[in-house]
Parts: C-alpha cells; structure tokens; sequence
C-alpha cells in the first residue's frame, strides 16, 4: 500500500479523524442557524407536517436517508429515481413508521421526456411541490489526459447532475411561484470549491447547476421561493466506492448527510458548507496560483 495511503487510514482512526470529521460538517443553515423569512417555513424546526417533498436518487445514500429523516419529519416524500423495486421497498417502510407518508415514483432522469411525464404526474396528483431536492448524481474520476476518447463521460454527467435538475426545475417552480413559497434544494459538492483533480466533469456540472440557481433565485425571490445549496462533504456512499483512496479518508455517514438536508428545509438557508471548503474558496480568490500548486500536489500524490 502507498505509505501516504496507509498514513491517511491511521489518521482517520484517530483524534486527527475526528477533527476532520468535525471540520466537515456543513454549517451555514442546517438546524435553523440562518432562518429565511420566505413563505411559510423556516423555522429553523423540521416540522412538514402537510407538506410534499420530491426527493430525486431516493433509492440509496443520502437521497434515502433523507428521504427517511424528511418522512419522520412528517413530509409527503416522492422518491425518485430508476429502481421501482428499490422505492417500493422504501415506501412501504416509511410508510410502516410514520408520521410521514411515502410515494414510490420511479423514473429514468437521463430521460427528459420521462422527467416531464413524472413532473406532469406530480402536479395532477398534488398540485405543487413544497420542496424540490435534487440529489441524484453521477460522479466520475477520471484525468483529463485519459478523457480524449470519452467525451461521453462529461455528457452523461452533465445529463442527470445538470440537465435534469434544470428540467425538473423548470416544470416545478411556476407551481411554487404561484402558491407562494417553496425551496429547491441542490445536492451539491464541496469540490465546487475545492475544485478537486480528477473529477473536472462532475465539479463543472455541480458548478453549473449552482450558478444557475443563483440566478433564478434573483428572479424567484419575491415569490417566496428559496434556493438552497448544499456543499457534500465526503459521504460513504456507493458512488464513492471506486475511489480506492476514499476508504482511507474520513466521511459522513448516509444518515447523517440525510438529516443535512432534513435541517436545511427547516432553516432554508442559502448555501451550506463544511469550514474547509469556504477555507479553500477563500484562498483561491485571494490567491489562485497557491491553489494550482496544492490541487498539482494532490494530483500527482493520488494515482489514477
């Protein structure tokens, strides 16, 4: 084993693991710490009583447990995501517990046409979503120098991580609008900040997906319509596991990145993020060519 790898294990079972792991909770609105004075939320209290929640990637990860956590919270959950069987299964477990009720809708969300007929669906059966959580992801490691051939890798990403949030978005907001107030609530990743190596087409489409937000928000602000951006940590789930290195290094469990997001409907902030990720934003707008020098060394420490 790579001795950096094998320092970076014992580090993550000791104190230094659990400072890191202290050093990556997300702060900036989860549990009310930023309340938002839109519509009839934010509280800073996960009460959804009466309130519905689509969930996109419900059927593993964070998107399950936070569709678990939100449901407890009492929520009407729709789960999405392509697993009928697996959504089946959530739903009727969630729906064994309570307080909160639980609707399997599966669907294909690299299908536009499929995203359009769920989102049709939707509105008939409900009338409007409350909150929007786009979780579903695709997730690629890969260096550019061995991305020549595969330009489909950046396509599929930007697919399902950017194309079929903004496609769900803009079926679902003109609803919110109206009944005045909502939340769309991205999934996103602290390597947006970090702009980590390797992974150039999953950070750009997490990135387009937030600039984009930023945007409308302006444009929904005074309908009562909150955009929340939540900056992932690293959390150990399936998408991470082929990233040998990961095994090594300190991470949220599913349930706890879940309650993240139960916590950011409640406080409705703006944007949550782990401390080391604003500390790295700051640093590369002060200083860019410091960043290039610690992302090369990261870069060339790791292999492919």
């Amino acid at each position: 084993m790579n001795p950096l790898l094998r320092r970076l294990q014992r580090t993550a079972r000791g104190q230094a693991g659990a400072l890191f792991r202290v050093a990556s909770k997300p702060i900036g609105g989860g549990a009310g710490l930023r309340q938002a004075a839109l519509g009839p939320f934010g509280s800073g209290e996960p009460d959804l009583e009466g309130t519905v929640v689509l969930v996109t990637g419900a059927s593993s990860g964070i998107g399950e447990a936070a569709a678990r956590r939100i449901a407890a919270d009492g929520a009407t959950v729709l789960l999405v995501a392509r697993s009928a069987e697996a959504l089946e299964r959530i739903a009727a477990e969630i729906n064994a517990v309570g307080p909160g009720t639980a609707e399997a809708r599966p669907c294909d969300l690299a299908d536009l046409d499929a995203v359009d007929e769920l989102c049709d669906a939707v509105l008939a059966d409900h009338g409007a979503v409350d909150v929007l959580v786009n979780n579903a992801g695709r997730s690629i490691r890969r260096s550019v120098d061995q991305s020549g051939e595969r330009f489909h890798d950046f396509e599929r990403t930007m697919q399902l991580n950017y194309f079929a949030a903004i496609r769900m978005i803009l079926r679902l907001l003109p609803a919110m609008r109206e009944q005045g107030h909502g939340q769309v609530v991205n999934v996103s990743s602290a390597g947006v900040q970090i702009r980590t190596p390797r992974f150039s087409g999953y950070i750009a489409s997490k990135a387009a997906l937030e600039a984009f937000s930023d945007a409308v928000q302006a444009e929904a602000l005074a309908d009562g319509v909150r955009f929340t951006t939540i900056s992932m940590p690293l959390v150990r789930t399936p998408m991470i596991t082929p990233t040998k290195q990961y095994e090594s290094i300190p991470a949220l469990t599913p349930e706890e990145a879940g309650r993240l997001v139960s916590e950011a409907i409640g406080g409705r902030p703006r944007r949550v993020a782990p401390p080391f990720a604003h500390i790295f934003s700051t640093v590369d707008r002060l200083s860019p060519e410091t960043m290039d020098t610690i992302r090369n060394r990261v870069y060339r420490m790791f292999p492919e």
